[in-house]
């Protein structure tokens, strides 16, 4: 199997594991589930999908040669994922705004109701192994520390909203090492700019008015779906496309779905004000501090060598808070 990534180029898959874990219907559903949550109105022309994203985990931790169940791990760490992504921490109660964990609280259980504990068991692994995040702390590790995942989401995320070319990734990949547990830049330089760039991603994609407004826009909709029975629950575990079909057929007979669905499609003007707000959102912010090497032999952190940065990363890191109305 090849595997033509817009990050990491042609891959070639010869483990027969991997390809029959990577074509299973749990990991095929993510091809319809939008990594940002529903790009097409809030971030046009920037498609990509938790697919993937998941692909290119596993694409990571193999170049820089991380055992097999960590590259396995990492392929398969967004199964969980719902409908339009971290939008269901706006749906559920179960999840969170200020941590976006719903998938994270569902994963084992989620996982055991797929195919792939069949897959793993075939080839002799262990899925409690597989599903400790213990064993792999290159694959995950809680912030402000890198890991695979927020290296390739925010590579990705980079390249798909117009930031960089894939060449100026690869470049950062370049100058990057898993070191056992860690990953460390190969100079203090490359880890500020990259640092750099996780709060560019935070401020305008990840954590920001746009995002918020698609996370808070979104959950309405669904939620007010959800309430009319026009989708159920277990509707929010298929596809975006599936939802938005079952949505989209009651626009005519229902003016309030009407409204929550021209908010959700950005035709709505929408603004962030404390003064006579309609809903008040919280978001998850992500902002890292990488290790890197410094003065060629110590390996320390980005906010051990810079006092502005240790300052930015304690204010950053925590959630945000937005005050959102609609013009109607």
């Amino acid at each position: 199997m090849i595997v033509n990534d817009r990050i990491y180029g042609a891959i070639e898959i010869q483990e027969p594991l991997i390809i029959e874990l990577i074509s299973c219907a749990a990991m095929q559903r993510l091809k319809d589930i939008d990594q940002a949550g529903y790009f097409t109105p809030h971030f046009p022309g920037s498609k990509h999908t938790r697919f993937e994203h998941s692909v290119g985990v596993y694409c990571l931790l193999k170049r820089f040669r991380a055992s097999l169940q960590e590259q396995i791990a990492g392929l398969i760490h967004d199964v969980s994922h719902s409908v339009f992504s971290h939008c269901i921490d706006y749906i559920l109660e179960e999840g969170s705004q200020a941590a976006h964990s719903h998938q994270d609280n569902i994963f084992s259980d989620y996982v055991k109701k797929t195919e792939i504990p069949k897959i793993l068991n075939k080839y002799g692994y262990s899925l409690d192994y597989i599903l400790d995040d213990n064993n792999f702390p290159l694959k995950e590790k809680p912030l402000p520390d890198l890991c695979a995942d927020r290296i390739d989401y925010a590579l990705r995320s980079a390249v798909a909203y117009g930031l960089m070319s894939p060449e100026k990734a690869q470049r950062f990949l370049h100058f990057l090492s898993a070191r056992s547990d860690r990953w460390v830049f190969l100079n203090e330089t490359v880890a500020k700019s990259f640092a750099q760039l996780f709060l560019k991603l935070n401020a305008g994609y990840f954590a920001g008015l746009p995002s918020v407004v698609m996370y808070n826009s979104v959950g309405e909709t669904v939620k007010h779906a959800l309430k009319r029975k026009y989708i159920a629950k277990k509707d929010l575990y298929t596809t975006d496309s599936l939802v938005l079909r079952k949505i989209n057929r009651h626009l005519d007979s229902d003016k309030r779905l009407r409204i929550l669905c021209d908010r959700m499609n950005n035709k709505i003007a929408c603004c962030n004000s404390q003064k006579d707000y309609q809903y008040k959102v919280v978001c998850k912010s992500r902002v890292i501090d990488p290790w890197c090497i410094f003065s060629k032999t110590k390996i320390v952190k980005v906010s051990d060598i810079d006092e502005k940065y240790r300052e930015i990363l304690k204010k950053q890191s925590k959630p945000k808070v937005y005050y959102l109305r609609y013009e109607r």
